[in-house]
């Protein structure tokens, strides 16, 4: 077993968490896999999920939900999960980087390091009609199997990028607290991100070189992937309610959470055993807010809605979750 990394925590106070709440009851259907941490979900047009595992294998499971099928295997940990307009299906993969599959189920590296680093933690990504990706790198400091380090270290060290198809690498955003879900807005004008760290969601006006990120919302939570569904609206999987001890830690001296990261796993702060979901609109509205428990399903970390159906992903589970699109 690899020996654990040290941590250097900054000082961060959090913002006041959104006001009380009513979230509508949810209730989901399970979808078992034979494997665990399935983190995203993607759909494809026969109404097939596909989803990449802790073990690095990319699933498809038919929509009958009857057959899964083994696609590929990154050979890393495969995360966002996103469509290119080739047919080729975009894997952000936390630890190889940006990659492409094709239909015959061939697994390329479309880029695997910045600036001579190699990524560490690419995360999340949306793409344009033209190709043009947008993705997250979470952090320099800490891999996809020390994400609880970077949100107790918070030393904001993650970036949003642009790719264009002719290769060209842009960062749009640097000195972020845990980028993470990516999804652009219908008009393609806008790109909204959240960050996990700072429990916001931001958007960036792709109309203006010189724009920064503006709040949006305030998350409930420790948000992770989001995506637009064919319902026009952003969903956010909250992989987590915002945890106490975590903002009781944050504003104080660097060496109680330097104590928090030294104790075993097993004493360390832990997600709730409950399943959250939000959608906005692109006005920031919040449009659906979505609470319910199920025992084989947890931390929603992936969310995608599409013709009628919403599928969740996770990290802490070896299921998948669907339940019917809400009504406005």
């Amino acid at each position: 077993m690899s020996a654990k990394s040290s941590i250097a925590p900054v000082r961060w106070t959090p913002p006041p968490a959104p006001a009380a709440r009513q979230p509508r009851q949810l209730e989901v259907e399970t979808v078992a896999l034979p494997g665990h941490g399935p983190e995203d979900v993607l759909i494809d047009d026969d109404g097939s999920v596909i989803t990449g595992l802790l073990d690095g294998r990319i699933l498809r499971i038919s929509a009958d939900r009857s057959t899964v099928t083994l696609l590929a295997d990154t050979g890393g940990r495969p995360l966002g999960l996103e469509w290119l307009p080739d047919g080729k299906m975009l894997i952000c993969d936390a630890n190889r980087g940006l990659l492409t599959l094709d239909k015959d189920n061939r697994i390329a590296t479309l880029l695997d390091a910045i600036d001579g680093r190699p990524m560490r933690f690419c995360n999340n990504a949306d793409v344009m009609p033209d190709g043009t990706i947008y993705f997250t790198d979470s952090s320099t400091r800490f891999g996809v199997a020390e994400w609880m380090a970077d949100l107790l270290e918070h030393s904001s060290t993650g970036s949003l990028y642009r790719l264009t198809p002719d290769g060209r690498l842009t960062r749009l955003a640097a000195g972020r607290p845990f980028p993470n879900g990516v999804a652009l807005s219908g008009d393609r004008f806008t790109l909204f991100f959240v960050e996990t760290a700072s429990y916001g969601l931001f958007k960036l006006d792709l109309t203006n070189a010189e724009a920064e990120p503006e709040l949006v919302a305030m998350i409930p939570g420790l948000p992770d992937n989001i995506a637009r569904g064919s319902d026009g609206l952003i969903w956010v999987a909250i992989g987590s309610p915002r945890n106490t001890s975590l903002d009781f830690l944050l504003p104080k001296h660097p060496v109680l959470r330097k104590a928090v990261w030294a104790l075993p796993d097993a004493v360390k702060p832990k997600a709730a055993d409950i399943i959250e979901i939000q959608a906005y609109d692109d006005d920031g509205n919040l449009v659906h807010d979505l609470r319910g428990k199920h025992p084989d399903f947890r931390m929603p970390t992936g969310v995608r809605e599409r013709d009628g159906k919403v599928w969740l992903g996770s990290i802490g589970t070896a299921h998948l979750a669907t339940f019917p699109t809400p009504q406005r």
